[in-house]
Parts: C-alpha cells; sequence; structure tokens
C-alpha cells in the first residue's frame, strides 16, 4: 500500500526542517506503506525552494512541485491531488498545526472499512484572538444553514483519504475551489477526528483577518444561491413597501390637502434605497465574476519546477 502526502508550504523556510523531521519520525512506525512527500512550493519569496532541495537531494521520498507564481493554497492542495499516486492520500499545513503523529490512528479507522476519509477538527481555538475564533464559529453556522456543504466547526484541511475520494476531488475541477465545501459536497463516509489546537512551531501566519473574510465569501458564493435569493426578496420587499408609501402620500394629499414635505427624510430614503441596490447589485455582482473566471478555462496552477519523474505542470 502507497500513501501520499500532500504538504503546501508558501514561506515556510523556516518550519519545513520541523516538519519533515516529525514526518520521518512517523513514517518509521509504518513500516507496511510505502510513502511520498509531495510538497507544493506555492510561489515563497523566500528560500522555501532551496529547502525542499535539500530535502530532496538526500531523501528520495521527498517530490516537489514549485509554482511559477503565487496560486494560493486551493491551487496548492489541488496540485498534490494531482500528482499523489498513493491508494492513500492525505494533505497536512507544514506548520505542524496538523500534527503527523494522528496518522497512523487515521490510517487505523480507515483500515476497519467503515469510512472513506478521516477529517480533522479542533475542539478549541486556544491561542486565538477571540474576535477571530468568534467569526469563524459564525461562518460554519451561516454555511451549513444556507448551503449543502457539510462543514464541521473547527475542521481543518487535514484528512486523510482513500484513492476513490480523491478522484472524485481531482474530477470536480473547477476554477474557483473552497476545498473544505467540496470535501462535504462529494459525500463519502467520513470520520471526525478530534484534537487539541496546535500553534505554528515556526514563523509567522499567512491567514490575516481580511484574507479569511474573503476566503469566507468565496465559501459562501461557492456553494449557495441564498444571497441571490436575499437580493431578489429584498427588491420585491422595498418595492411593497414604496407602493404603501406612495398611496398614503396620495390619501394625505387628497384628504387633508397637506403638501408633501421633508426633504431631509425624503435624502435618506433614497440614500437607503440606493444602498440596498448596489449591496444586491454587489452580490450579483459576485457571483458574476465566478462565472466570468469559469469560463475563462485558465489552470488552476503551474509547475515551473519539479524533482518527480512525471509532473502534471499544468491542470
Amino acid at each position: 500500500m502507497k500513501l501520499s502526502l500532500i504538504i503546501p508550504c508558501y514561506n515556510e523556510e523556516e518550519a519545513l526542517p520541523y516538519i519533515y523531521e516529525e514526518l520521518v519520525k512517523v513514517s518509521a512506525t509504518l513500516s507496511d506503506y510505502e510513502i511520498e512527500y509531495l510538497f507544493v512550493n506555492d510561489g515563497s519569496k523566500d528560500h522555501t525552494l532551496d529547502k525542499l532541495k535539500e530535502l530532496a537531494a538526500h531523501d528520495e521520498r521527498v517530490k516537489y512541485f514549485s509554482f511559477s507564481r503565487n496560486f494560493g493554497k486551493e491551487a496548492a492542495m489541488y496540485a498534490g491531488f494531482c500528482n499523489a499516486s498513493g491508494d492513500y492520500v492525505a494533505v497536512m499545513d507544514a506548520d505542524l498545526q496538523d500534527p503527523p503523529s494522528l496518522l497512523p490512528k487515521m490510517l487505523e479507522i480507515l483500515a476497519t472499512g467503515e469510512y472513506d476519509s478521516v477529517a480533522t477538527r479542533r475542539v478549541n481555538r486556544e491561542g486565538e484572538p477571540p474576535i477571530r475564533s468568534f467569526f469563524a464559529r459564525q461562518f460554519y453556522k451561516l454555511i451549513n444553514k444556507i448551503s449543502d456543504a457539510d462543514i464541521v466547526d473547527g475542521a481543518r484541511d487535514f484528512r486523510l483519504m482513500k484513492r476513490d475520494m480523491v478522484d472524485a476531488i481531482i474530477e470536480l475541477n473547477e476554477y474557483n475551489r473552497f476545498s473544505k465545501g467540496i470535501f462535504g459536497w462529494i459525500g463519502f463516509r467520513t470520520y471526525w477526528l478530534p484534537y487539541e489546537n496546535v500553534e505554528r512551531v515556526a514563523g509567522e501566519t499567512k491567514w490575516s483577518f481580511w484574507k479569511l473574510f474573503k476566503y469566507a465569501l468565496d465559501g459562501i458564493v461557492n456553494f449557495s444561491q441564498t444571497p441571490l435569493s436575499i437580493a431578489s426578496f429584498g427588491g420585491i420587499f422595498l418595492t411593497f413597501v414604496s407602493f404603501i408609501a406612495i398611496i398614503f402620500v396620495i390619501v394625505r394629499r387628497l384628504i387633508w390637502g397637506d403638501p408633501v414635505d421633508g426633504w431631509a427624510s425624503l435624502v435618506c430614503i433614497i440614500t437607503f434605497i440606493g444602498g440596498i441596490q448596489l449591496f444586491c447589485m454587489g452580490i450579483m455582482g459576485q457571483y458574476l465574476s465566478k462565472t466570468y473566471l469559469e469560463t475563462k478555462h485558465r489552470p488552476h496552477y503551474i509547475v515551473a519546477e519539479s524533482n518527480a519523474d512525471d509532473p502534471v505542470k499544468i491542470h
């Protein structure tokens, strides 16, 4: 049996020695498996690629794929899936927030044949800013209510999958990817393995609050049409309200003969309705932009350099 381990990397030169050491340590306990380490360098601006070349020079299990530029973590994960040849495939972060020590337990669960994947979820968020934790929890609640994606609160990208599930993920070659949603959408039997939160071993996080917000927005747009429905119903509601307001003004004028005054309130109403219109147009613009990018059929990634025998360089 072969096990492929996918590790996306972006400016992780400080963390690479630690993750490699842990992977080697865990691999020594998995003597029944042929193991390959697939490091995907997502256009790093530090010496990540040099570190990967050093690792590959003395360990033939290390395969690296270096992008021509930064395509994002989703593209890096997809490149790993496309190039993985194992019967089991795992994806994890390079900062050791996804402990490789869980792999033996994950393999043991899959070996029972009851599940197709083992996914991990954090049971706490110690070390994370409270405001970030709050919004993360609200996002998971929201997306589970408005979409078909089954995403557990605290879910990580760290998971181990059987070959059939990986092939299904590769078949979903949409350009705008949100892997947490894709994992849930394709189905398959998944076991959720809880673990305590682990802080980065080295380096700094690449996910600012703004980047996480944009990522959450992508997830909602990619897996739900509810925002479009909200825009539609909002328009219908405001049209009804304005119709009632027009009748009220006409009746008031005919019965009491009062002049129609109140320019300040009128300006406020116009500004409010204009804001609602722009908000709805923004929602439609998000979906339109996603459709526009999909119709271009651009590749998810471009591999500029690799030590693999026959890498999938463009997909």
